[in-house]
């Protein structure tokens, strides 16, 4: 018999958005390999509180920031954290949690996302260069969750983001559980993931969108798996 999984997409859909246009054949096309029936509900932020996250095998926080309810989404993420439930995070989602975790695990009370509060301290700030529908090559740790994921130390990805991990920070930010795990030429912070976690792993690059060429996403894959458990 087919396993059948749900999992919790959170974010505010946008049909003009790659990313959202991607994830659905994302998760269809992961699903198939793994012979998963998988019942995605996508979850406007607003309605977060309607929602029992813990009625699904796992979470995505889908790119699209900000969001529009974005105490709601550190409230999900802390949970996530917190509970271990599998959870993967794509540009949007990786700059909160990256913003969750220094708050709540490294007790930055005011850090913050330079998009939304220009007075706090700014974790996730404006990057160098737009990388608003760029592509590049990033590098993986290797025999990281991530490395493990594509089989491979380097892939080429697709970005839409203007902001990232502030640099004056982002060896602070890998003191406790949270490990960088990816980067880009640069050497600029490019995926995180949490040590002390089943799975929670999040990256500023947007894995889902091999979909559009009819790839399977590994990061998508490898989520699917830690939620079939």
């Amino acid at each position: 018999m087919t396993q059948s999984i749900r999992v919790a997409l959170i974010g505010d859909y946008r049909a003009n958005a790659v990313a959202h246009q991607a994830i659905p054949p994302a998760i269809q096309l992961a699903a198939q390999a793994l012979s998963l029936n998988v019942n995605a509900n996508w979850i406007a932020t607003p309605e977060l509180e309607q929602h029992n996250l813990a009625d699904y095998h796992a979470i995505w926080l889908v790119p699209g920031s900000p969001y529009l309810n974005d105490e709601g989404v550190f409230a999900a993420l802390r949970w996530v954290r917190e509970s271990g439930k599998p959870f993967l995070g794509s540009c949007g989602g990786f700059q909160y949690a990256i913003v969750e975790y220094a708050r709540n695990v490294l007790g930055w009370a005011d850090a913050s996302h330079a998009e939304t509060d220009p007075a706090g301290r700014w974790v996730i700030a404006p990057l160098a260069c737009s990388l608003v529908e760029q592509r590049g090559t990033v590098s993986f740790q290797p025999d990281s969750r991530i490395a493990r994921a594509y089989g491979a130390l380097q892939s080429d990805e697709g970005y839409h983001c203007n902001f990232g991990v502030n640099a004056e920070f982002s060896d602070a930010l890998a003191t406790q559980n949270l490990r960088v795990t990816s980067w880009d030429l640069e050497g600029d912070v490019r995926g995180i993931e949490l040590t002390d976690h089943p799975f929670f792993v999040a990256t500023l690059f947007q894995s889902e969108r091999a979909a559009l060429q009819n790839r399977l996403s590994p990061l998508v894959v490898a989520w699917l798996q830690a939620a079939a458990g």
